[in-house]
């Protein structure tokens, strides 16, 4: 089971291709936001390297 944050989702969508920090329960990554699905995001980082976060582990997001 997933659950979904529609507010947090509408706002990552308005951000896509968008640099960003985002921090979760584990690590911060910082890269450009590619991809916004209903349960995680996907965020370009470079050097070819592509991140699958899960929403429900972001604890927050800051544009760059």
């Amino acid at each position: 089971m997933t659950l979904v944050d529609p507010f947090v989702v509408n706002r990552l969508r308005s951000v896509v291709g968008k640099d960003l920090v985002v921090e979760t329960t584990k690590d911060t990554i910082r890269g450009v936001l590619v991809d916004v699905q209903p349960d995680h995001i996907a965020l370009s980082a470079g050097n070819d390297s592509t991140f699958f976060v899960r929403i429900q582990q972001i604890v927050s997001i800051m544009p760059v």
